[in-house]
């Protein structure tokens, strides 16, 4: 049990890092002898030192004879900074305590061999599961090299996302709204629907004191999108517009001299190609990207299966009309036994509101 005590707090150090790190994990450690915490740290962004190395300079010549607990494996590459194992060899540590392996396939255990070959004693799987639904965005990267998709929508309590001339400000509290936000800090980039663009104008931003905005990413088949929308005025640079060999060229070069990454890709039934703008968003190193509609769009994700999880906020208004959007246009199943499961379910109040998680 004490291990388990460890291991979450490394996980709560790991945590400080979200929305920081992309695309590089989330990893926190403890170092801990005779009882007492004698250094920690945390993997703070991309490029700088690993949580490893944080916590052995925090310790000091107390990390000799010390256990390290830590959520990932220790790596034993060159990436933008050394290697860990090594380092952890070099302090003197005697124990690793490892949440998970690396899940990557050139890499999974490597870390853990080398440190076990320098007679450290090693033990691997203490709040495995935890340790990996923090790092599921990067779990899935590393593998797919495709983003980690998460589905964001609110809806009435009758499945309504806004009224039949596109009313939908605002169907969730405030609340849930400012959750919203912290998330979008959180994540590489939010990613709308061109027709949620034509009806809302929205700015896509972070508004939480200390955020950062993430990447816009719009789908736009035609390239529609008004040169005076607020996501393409607002830090164009930060925006990317994904559309298709029917966008007009004199527009997009327009767009790109105003910063915007245009991104262009063969139609597909006369939309952009998702998997294709998947894979993309991906060699640019978003390993985690936020979906918040509109209707349609969400509907292609689901028919596709590219959602991995589902944060559905759920209003307590009706709206009851049928012409109202749902949560999902697209094909959707025709028989039931066909639906969707989703597992690992969570339900949480959220102010008025109640939020349903769960994973395809």
């Amino acid at each position: 049990m004490d291990d388990e005590r460890w291991m979450r707090r490394a996980l709560r150090l790991a945590k400080k890092g979200r929305g920081r790190t992309s695309p590089n994990p989330m990893v926190g450690a403890v170092l801990l002898r005779n009882g007492e915490v004698v250094g920690e740290g945390y993997h703070a962004r991309a490029g700088g030192p690993h949580a490893e190395i944080v916590a052995i300079r925090n310790a000091g010549q107390k990390a000799k004879g010390a256990t390290l607990y830590v959520n990932l494996e220790p790596c034993t590459h060159q990436g933008r900074t050394p290697p860990c194992a090594p380092a952890v060899i070099d302090a003197g540590v005697r124990k690793v305590v490892v949440g998970m392996k690396d899940p990557n396939p050139l890499i999974r255990g490597r870390g853990v061999a080398h440190l076990k070959k320098a007679g450290l004693d090693v033990k691997v799987g203490v709040l495995e599961k935890e340790c990996h639904r923090l790092n599921e965005a990067f779990c899935k990267y590393i593998v797919t090299r495709e983003p980690f998709i998460v589905l964001k929508t609110a809806a009435t309590l009758d499945g309504k996302i806004a009224t039949r001339d596109g009313a939908s400000q605002w169907i969730s509290g405030e609340t849930s709204r400012h959750f919203v936000h912290r998330l979008r800090d959180q994540m590489d980039g939010v990613m709308v629907g061109i027709g949620t663009v034509l009806k809302d104008d929205p700015m896509l931003t972070a508004r939480v004191r200390g955020g950062r905005d993430p990447y816009r990413i719009v789908f736009d088949s035609r390239l529609r999108i008004p040169e005076n929308a607020k996501i393409l005025t607002l830090s164009p640079s930060r925006t990317i517009v994904l559309t298709t060999e029917m966008a007009p060229q004199d527009k997009i070069e327009r767009l790109r001299e105003k910063g915007v990454q245009i991104l262009i890709f063969q139609s597909k039934s006369g939309k952009v190609d998702l998997k294709s703008s998947l894979l993309k968003l991906g060699e640019m190193g978003m390993t985690s990207l936020l979906l918040e509609g509109g209707s349609q769009l969400s509907g292609s994700f689901l028919d596709q299966r590219l959602i991995d999880k589902i944060l559905l906020f759920v209003s307590p208004k009706l709206i009851g009309d049928p012409e109202a959007p749902g949560v999902f246009g697209g094909l959707g199943v025709a028989q039931l036994p066909e639906a969707i499961p989703l597992r690992d379910l969570k339900v949480k109040k959220i102010g008025e509101d109640v939020l349903v998680e769960g994973y395809l």
